[in-house]
């Protein structure tokens, strides 16, 4: 590689995303004028400026842009090997603990053999997280990532892979006015309680999952706040409230007497995205998206 070195790569991966010379260097452990010297190098070896820097902002030039999606794939399947030889060399495994939301779907469940094929030696933990604490178990250490509903804003978390874009549904009791309906459009959620989250979930989060009005202006009702999945599929089949679900998981619950699950027109479609912690995620999560990745593009 001419004499490039993995630091240099490492720091231009953490500015990359963070955009920001100071918190790359946060990442890194290092400080912000290291983080400048390292990129210069970097810079230097490949022979043109891979950042812009204003006094306003940073952002990365065509060839940076281009740089970064070649590097990041060999860079993380780099870390992968590294991380595959400790294991064998170890002669022991680990347990990668993943926390989701629902059900696990085709592209986990893919990804979770990937894995087991790749790391004999280590266990797999899935752990249901609740709707109304997304991404505390991640910040405790009680999961190594999690997979939850986007949108993902967090400063503090890493988001990708994103996969399982699909239509939203609307759990309903089967008593409900809408449980014989092929669909609905959006714009009839005004016309039903919406089952809410409850908890510390962060707002911006809670109102994606539940909106309090339809894309054209009308009063969505608030209906009853929940902590965990099973409590607001409860309510909905008691006709307390409806929710809304992603498909996967309404597929997955589709057989419940008491439930009928109804598309919905005109809404942002669902998605699922794996998020990690940004400083210091453990191989384990950092090889599992490796092998999410991969199943993604495949299925792309």
């Amino acid at each position: 590689m001419s004499g490039v070195e993995i630091r240099e790569l490492e720091a231009f991966l953490a500015l990359a995303e963070e955009l920001h010379f100071g918190r790359a260097g946060e990442r890194l452990y290092v400080s912000q004028s290291r983080v400048s010297q390292l990129l210069r190098s970097l810079e230097g070896r490949i022979g043109a400026p891979l950042v812009e820097r204003t006094s306003r902002r940073v952002g990365l030039t065509p060839l940076g842009e281009s740089f970064l999606s070649d590097l990041r794939p060999a860079y993380d399947a780099l870390c992968a090997g590294i991380d595959r030889a400790r294991t064998i060399a170890r002669g022991a495994g680990g347990v990668l603990r993943i926390g989701f939301q629902g059900s696990v779907d085709d592209h986990l469940g893919r990804a979770m053999s990937l894995f087991g094929d790749r790391y004999p030696d280590r266990a797999i933990d899935i752990v249901e997280i609740p709707l109304s604490d997304p991404f505390g178990p991640l910040r405790r250490q009680e999961v190594d990532c999690a997979v939850v509903l986007l949108p993902v804003t967090e400063e503090d978390l890493a988001l990708g892979p994103v996969f399982s874009r699909q239509p939203q549904t609307l759990a309903v009791s089967v008593r409900h006015p809408f449980a014989a309906r092929a669909s609905l459009d959006a714009e009839e959620l005004a016309d039903c309680r919406l089952i809410g989250i409850d908890g510390g979930a962060p707002d911006y989060w809670r109102r994606a999952q539940a909106p309090g009005r339809t894309p054209g202006g009308l009063t969505v009702p608030a209906g009853p706040r929940v902590n965990t999945l099973q409590e607001g599929l409860s309510l909905a089949a008691a006709d307390r409230g409806a929710m809304l679900l992603c498909r996967a998981t309404a597929d997955h619950q589709g057989r419940r007497e008491s439930l009928a699950f109804v598309p919905v027109r005109g809404l942002p479609a669902s998605e699922l995205g794996l998020v990690r912690r940004r400083v210091r995620p453990s191989a384990q999560a950092r090889a599992f998206a490796l092998a999410l990745a991969e199943v993604v593009g495949a299925s792309a």
